[in-house]
């Protein structure tokens, strides 16, 4: 097994025009893979000579999706140190907590803002160079040394990483830190380089070289730190967006082939193209969202290998002429072969929605510690409603207690110091993932709750919140929901609304204050009604009796989520313990209908 930066290296010796693309003041513009290798140089020998540096340090990495940032990143592990990528959305308290941990020599950032903002908050802040090229230590500036000492002295960089042991850490990354302080995860060469190769060997043969692929999923992510991988090995067009407010225009103008995603993308999709078909009222307001029930029906009732009855047939067919039909070019998605999607759970009936409109989504699964896959459907077996099925290189077990376990070369080194943690986590060689899941008759892996985070009522049943909550956002009125309930009768939800849809659907346009709302009672038992008709399927034990309006929605700059969007649950019921008691207290309840 070779190091990353040999990896690399071999996939950008064959040359193509736009290896990495980003859109620079409107325009997109390519990097080719001489130019991008050349800079990877560059950097790793202005690293290597970089005084106070040794190999084996760490350096941190904070931007936002960018060329400089897969540059900086390269260049780090290129000239033999450790990276330590870091969510440009992560709160500061957790960022100075990450530099101070991981012992960071240097920090990269990517605007002058933050960088300004390390210097000034953190205590004991390395050196920050900045990617801005107005900085007074920019990443520019330092390119230009590297390029310099390389042109001079005629340095090999790939003798860096030859002396580099593939088994050594080559990322530091951080997990979320939903119940407690981040831990640092220490992944090899060999574990990522094992984990890409099996993981796009098996799922994603189909994207081919010189197609292009649109990366929107933050680079510290591991799991998109993974794909890009992947992409330099399948010698695609790696398309770059900057975030998530861009995605849209960025579709267009791309058309990818393939992005991979996260649930609430296509949770806010649906709800982006409903808002629109209200906003142009008449028939299309009606429409539309008919016509996405019918997709969804459809759908359901073909991959449970039941005849979908002739009326419904004859609605999908119309619903595909006026609707369904122009759904993929409308998105950008009208050359997409398949759309990847993983990080939590995505419900059922939003991939029976947009399958019936010729969007399919493969999910697959697997945590950080991991590298991160472990589980994928394939485009030609994809099974909705799974994560798929083992790789082909690893070993997966459920527990006596439902949880998964894992066993391959893709497994971590362990946590950054805490030994008491790793030896938890991996025991016998078998990583505990902390999922509760099952393999159905044919292999395939369904993922049912966090073992930490499943409750149980005082009526002695046990509740997965993520399954009723993924139920709850079903509905294009409800942005974000938390479902609560532990030691209590019944779970209740706190639930923060989706105000623009609702004020159309309800004509309380000229009504703003969040507060004025949330006390209306039409507007509560419109709520009430959405709560019903989307978890009338769960288990009587699941289902949602009472619910509280939240003031606004979830942040992560408020600490409520983390930065890939994980609610931290101790956090939202603390903050909001007032407003859960109030639901528990109140009179009226949400009563099923018979």
């Amino acid at each position: 097994m070779s190091t990353l930066p040999a990896f690399v290296r071999e996939h950008l010796s064959q040359p193509r025009a736009d290896a990495l693309v980003e859109r620079v003041a409107g325009t997109w513009r390519g990097l080719s893979t001489a130019e991008l290798q050349a800079r990877i140089d560059d950097v790793a020998v202005a690293l290597r000579s970089t005084p106070g540096l040794e190999p084996g340090d760490r350096i941190a990495l904070i931007a936002e999706n960018c060329i400089d940032w897969l540059v900086v990143d390269n260049a780090i592990l290129a000239a033999g140190f450790v990276v330590v990528p870091i969510f440009a959305t992560q709160a500061l308290d957790q960022v100075a907590y990450i530099i101070e941990h991981s012992g960071a020599k240097l920090v990269f950032a990517g605007t002058l803002v933050l960088s300004e903002r390390l210097q000034r908050d953190v205590p004991n802040c390395p050196r920050v160079i900045c990617f801005h090229a107005d900085a007074q230590d920019s990443l520019r500036v330092l390119e230009a040394k590297g390029r310099a000492r390389r042109e001079d002295g005629k340095i090999e960089v790939a003798g860096y990483s030859s002396r580099t042991d593939p088994s050594s850490m080559a990322v530091l990354i951080y997990t979320s830190g939903t119940t407690g302080p981040p831990k640092g995860v220490m992944l090899s060469h060999n574990n990522i380089i094992s984990n890409v190769t099996a993981s796009f060997g098996y799922g994603f043969g189909s994207i081919s070289a010189g197609e292009h692929v649109l990366s929107m999923l933050p680079f510290s992510h591991i799991f998109e730190h993974h794909m890009i991988y992947g992409y330099l090995m399948t010698r695609v067009s790696v398309h770059i967006c900057h975030g998530p407010e861009e995605l849209l225009a960025d579709l267009r103008d791309v058309r990818p082939v393939f992005m991979s995603t996260v649930p609430r993308i296509f949770e806010r999709v649906l709800a982006a193209v409903v808002s629109k078909a209200k906003s142009e009222g008449g028939m299309r307001a009606r429409l539309v969202p008919w016509a996405l029930g019918v997709s969804r029906d459809y759908m359901r009732a073909a991959d449970r290998k039941a005849s979908p009855s002739p009326a419904l047939r004859l609605q999908f067919s119309l619903a595909h002429t006026l609707v369904l039909r122009k759904l993929r070019p409308a998105l950008g998605l009208d050359r997409v072969k398949y759309l990847c999607c993983g990080s939590a759970p995505l419900h059922l009936d939003i991939s029976y929605t947009l399958a019936g409109a010729g969007i399919v989504i493969l999910e697959g699964y697997g945590p950080t510690e991991c590298a991160p896959v472990l589980t994928e459907n394939r485009f030609e077996t994809n099974r909705i409603g799974t994560v798929g099925k083992p790789l082909p290189n690893l070993e997966i077990k459920i527990a006596g207690d439902g949880e998964i376990l894992a066993r391959g070369p893709n497994v971590m080194l362990g946590y950054y110091k805490d030994p008491e943690a790793t030896s938890a986590a991996i025991q016998d060689g078998w990583y505990h993932t902390g999922d509760i899941g099952e393999f159905d008759a044919d292999g395939y892996l369904r993922i049912t709750d966090r073992k930490k985070e499943v409750f149980k009522t005082s009526t002695g049943k046990f509740v997965a919140p993520s399954r009723v909550e993924a139920s709850l956002k079903r509905s294009v009125f409800i942005n974000q929901a938390v479902v609560v309930g532990n030691g209590r009768s019944h779970p209740a939800a706190l639930i923060a609304p989706n105000w623009e849809l609702i004020r159309r659907e309800l004509s309380l346009d000229g009504i703003e204050d969040v507060g004025q709302l949330s006390a209306r009672g039409d507007v509560r038992a419109f709520l009430e009604a959405e709560v019903l008709e989307h978890t009338a399927e769960l288990g009587k034990f699941e289902q949602i009796r009472r619910f509280a309006i939240l003031p606004r929605d979830l942040t992560i700059e408020a600490g409520e989520l983390s930065p890939t969007l994980k609610v931290r649950r101790r956090i939202v019921e603390h903050r909001y313990a007032d407003l859960i008691e109030e639901a528990y207290r109140a009179e009226a309840s949400v009563r099923r209908r018979a």
